[in-house]
């Protein structure tokens, strides 16, 4: 086979092999989104079903924030993912987690302004002046806003680098949701503490010293051979 035929080859498999690495990507993301969609269809299920618990408004606020706080630290476990497995393309499903993230927490603060207070404005700004928990809560929402509007292509190129240093912001709208969690159950505190531990292992990792440590070992590449070489 001549020279140019063997080059042609390579380049038809590896393009095949781009197109189903492309393909499969769109079928995980595909169904991550269906997997995020399911605790919102249980909570609709349970709803007509009788499946809440005695206090209905309680249990979808309770219900739709810890799913907010889940999606927004498995937002902040793509990196380390990607670091320890070697799998670049994993960070493509980071939107969708932080996407949803956000949907969870708008539906939380929802439910709170309807059918918690009723959207009695002067009664919830009472609330998150005088109630912490409430105070870090709205917080936290408020700097998921620009996030959740920034994260697309345009904004990325518009932005440049200051889109990477406005999504920081994810790590103290982590921490204030785990602190948010912590105030307002008051008593049983080993979730919101596992949350805490949680989101302190995924901020721990990204410490440069512990990102050398993590980062996967890889065979040297063989220097690559001048125009008139062949490669040994």
């Amino acid at each position: 086979m001549s020279v140019r035929g063997s080059a042609e080859v390579r380049e038809s498999e590896s393009a095949r092999g781009n197109h189903s690495r492309t393909l499969g990507l769109s079928h995980l993301r595909t169904l991550l989104f269906v997997i995020c969609l399911l605790p919102l269809a249980n909570l609709i299920f349970d709803g007509f079903t009788g499946g809440l618990e005695a206090e209905p408004v309680k249990d979808i606020t309770h219900r739709t924030g810890w799913w907010a706080l889940t999606l927004l630290l498995l937002t902040l476990a793509i990196t380390p993912i990607r670091k320890l497995s070697g799998w670049n393309h994993v960070i493509k499903l980071r939107k969708t987690l932080g996407l949803f993230a956000f949907f969870y927490a708008s539906i939380h603060l929802l439910i709170y302004f309807g059918l918690d207070q009723a959207f009695s404005f002067a009664y919830i700004g009472e609330d998150i002046i005088k109630r912490p928990y409430i105070t870090v809560g709205f917080t936290a929402l408020l700097l998921l806003v620009p996030l959740a509007l920034t994260s697309n292509l345009k904004a990325i190129r518009r932005l440049g680098k200051r889109w990477q240093k406005l999504h920081r912001l994810i790590y103290l709208c982590a921490a204030l949701g785990v602190l948010h969690f912590y105030w307002l159950v008051k008593a049983d505190v080993r979730e919101p503490l596992f949350f805490a531990a949680a989101l302190a292992i995924l901020l721990a990792f990204r410490l440069p010293l512990l990102q050398r440590k993590s980062a996967p070992t890889r065979a040297p590449r063989p220097a690559r051979a001048g125009p008139l070489e062949k490669p040994q």
